[in-house]
C-alpha cells in the first residue's frame, strides 16, 4: 500500500473524463480553472478507461476526483464507471463529481443528475450549472485532508447527495 505524503495544504484533485469522451481542450481549461483556485490537479487526459481511473484513484490518493464529459455520454458512461469505482475498496471512498453534458436527448435535466447521484457521485453539474457551484463544492473540501464534508444547496444545474456517505476504512465525506 502506498504512504500518502504530506502536501502544502492544498486539495488534490484527479480530473478525467468518461472513457468515451476524447475532449482535451477542456480538459485544459478546467486544470486551469482548478488550479486558480489552488488545487493540485493531476489530469489523466482524454478516453480514460474504468479500470485507469480506478488504480489511479488508489495510487495518487486525491482529495476528489472531477469528471468531466462534453460529448453526452456522461449519463451512460458515467453511471457504469461510478459504480466500478464505488466497488473498489480502496478508490471506493473518495469524493466524486461529475459534470458537463450529460445525455444526447435534451433530457439532461434533475432526472439524469438524480440518477447519476442514486449511481453513486457524491454531486452532477449539468451543463447549464453555474461554474462557481464547482468552486464551492471543492472549497467543503479541507485542502490536503482526506476527510470532507460535502454539501451543496439544490440548485438549477447542480445535484448532490442530501446525505453524506459514510465510509468503511476511515474516509468519511
Amino acid at each position: 500500500m502506498r504512504t500518502v505524503v504530506p502536501r502544502d495544504g492544498r486539495r488534490r484533485i484527479l480530473l478525467s473524463t468518461v472513457s468515451s469522451d476524447s475532449h482535451t481542450w477542456n480538459l485544459v481549461f478546467l486544470q486551469l480553472l482548478l488550479q486558480e483556485m489552488g488545487n493540485e490537479v493531476v489530469n489523466l487526459g482524454p478516453c480514460v478507461p474504468d479500470q485507469l481511473l480506478i488504480d489511479s484513484v488508489r495510487r495518487i490518493r486525491p482529495d476528489a476526483v472531477v469528471i468531466s464529459t462534453v460529448n453526452g455520454h456522461g449519463r451512460l458512461d458515467g453511471a457504469r464507471m461510478i459504480r466500478t469505482l464505488r466497488a473498489d475498496p480502496v478508490a471506493g471512498e473518495t469524493p466524486v463529481i461529475i459534470g458537463g453534458k450529460l445525455g444526447i436527448t435534451g433530457d439532461t435535466g434533475d432526472r439524469a443528475a438524480q440518477e447519476l447521484i442514486d449511481a453513486g457521485f457524491d454531486a452532477v453539474f449539468t451543463d447549464t450549472a453555474d461554474p462557481s457551484l464547482v468552486s464551492r463544492l471543492l472549497g467543503a473540501l479541507p485542502g490536503g485532508s482526506p476527510q470532507a464534508a460535502l454539501s451543496l444547496p439544490s440548485e438549477r444545474g447542480a445535484e448532490a447527495r442530501p446525505e453524506p456517505r459514510r465510509a468503511t476504512e476511515g474516509r468519511a465525506l
